[in-house]
């Protein structure tokens, strides 16, 4: 039996998808995904890196995900780090991760995300 991952689902506010889209498109460089017109009726937002897909699904009791978050591995971290900090989002470094190197930022309602890259020269994204 094998696994993939598909997509990570996170939740947001009602009416944050703007902000969310300065975060994840402008911020990350993700590209946004057009939702089926069902889906679409619910608001929130889809993108996308790479094989990367994170779906943001209007929860509306919501309330971020501060401790729980996905691991999303990146192959310029150093980079990606700058683009946030050019862009006022915090940057948080934890070195406590063996085999990588790592960091947490929080999107713009709260959401954390870890940023890692393998230690290993020869280590791979995806």
């Amino acid at each position: 039996m094998r696994f993939g991952l598909h997509h990570v689902q996170l939740a947001i506010p009602a009416g944050s998808e703007d902000d969310c889209r300065r975060f994840y498109v402008d911020a990350l460089g993700m590209t946004e995904l057009v939702k089926p017109p069902a889906l679409a009726a619910r608001g929130g937002l889809w993108v996308r890196a790479d094989r990367l897909e994170i779906h943001l699904g209007v929860e509306p009791d919501f309330r971020p995900a501060r401790k729980a978050h996905p691991g999303i591995l990146v192959d310029d971290l150093d980079g990606l780090a700058a683009r946030l900090s050019e862009r006022d989002v915090e940057v948080q470094w934890d070195e406590y991760f063996p085999g990588y190197r790592r960091f947490y930022a929080f999107d713009t309602v709260g959401n954390r995300l870890e940023f890692l890259a393998s230690r290993d020269p020869g280590g791979q994204v995806g």
